[in-house]
């Protein structure tokens, strides 16, 4: 199970304040939060205008690297502000994101393929977001002839499904888990990620859909989740589910995080 701390990303409100203020204060808080909640990379995403973009990065990802040693997901729609925030980064991470649109995945492919970065890697293309599980498939089938090209292997690989908003799904989550079970099937050593969040727009009591998404999506083999870890509702629904699901074994995750206080009150 992989967990990707979501909280530095100006796209949140209070986030997006304290970088404004350049409150280095919060920044370093939040991390060093997520990193004791059992974060296993620190997205860093600054969602600010493009002239400043690559600057407040850099100045994150300095307050990051300072406050903890947990790996950094450099995040940006930009792919060319990821690679350059990779040169900020002490120690490989995880690139968040390319997809098949336009040449994205090549530019990044060229400077991930010998490293021992990880890459985020969406299942749309220059049509869109695929509406069918086949579609997404296909995609995914391209994507990973990509990586072949590159000699990227599967196992640096979190493959994002395409979460979308369920009150707009006419089938639930079916074609999700559908997708995951396929990629998981072709690839085992492969991850699959995604916004957990995402399930849960325009919903009430959003973090009970968000919770009931994760054991569905677990069952059907997601392993990688960018999330709040300092919902520990959430946390302890994810080490719960890894244990029913007997991966891990004698419960010694599970027991260890609860030790730990990762997911109790």
């Amino acid at each position: 199970m992989i967990i990707i701390g979501e909280k530095i990303n100006g796209a949140i409100p209070s986030t997006g304040k304290a970088i404004a203020a350049k409150d280095t204060e919060f920044i370093r808080n939040l991390a060093i939060k997520q990193a004791e909640a059992g974060a296993n990379f620190i997205d860093v995403c600054a969602s600010v205008d493009d002239d400043i973009e690559l600057e407040t990065m850099k100045w994150l990802i300095d307050i990051v690297q300072d406050a903890t040693d947990v790996p950094i997901a450099v995040d940006s729609p930009n792919v060319y502000t990821c690679i350059e925030s990779m040169k900020y980064c002490n120690k490989p991470g995880l690139f968040n994101s390319v997809s098949l649109e336009g040449g994205k995945v090549d530019e990044a492919f060229k400077v991930l393929a010998d490293t021992k970065w990880e890459c985020v890697a969406l299942l749309n293309s220059d049509k869109g977001i695929p509406k069918t599980a086949k579609d997404r498939l296909d995609v995914f089938t391209d994507l990973m002839a990509k990586c072949k090209e590159y000699k990227i292997d599967p196992s640096r690989m979190h493959i994002d499904p395409l979460i979308e908003m369920l009150c707009t799904s006419e089938d639930g989550i079916a074609m999700v888990t559908e997708v995951i079970r396929e990629i998981k099937k072709q690839y085992p050593t492969i991850h699959v990620t995604g916004a957990v969040s995402n399930i849960s727009f325009n919903l009430p009591a959003r973090r009970i859909a968000n919770q009931a998404f994760a054991v569905l999506a677990m069952s059907a083999g997601m392993d990688s989740f960018i999330l709040d870890p300092l919902n520990k509702d959430m946390m302890g629904m994810l080490f719960a589910t890894e244990a029913m699901m007997g991966e891990d074994e004698y419960c010694m995750e599970y027991i260890g995080a609860f030790r730990e206080g990762i997911f109790v009150k």
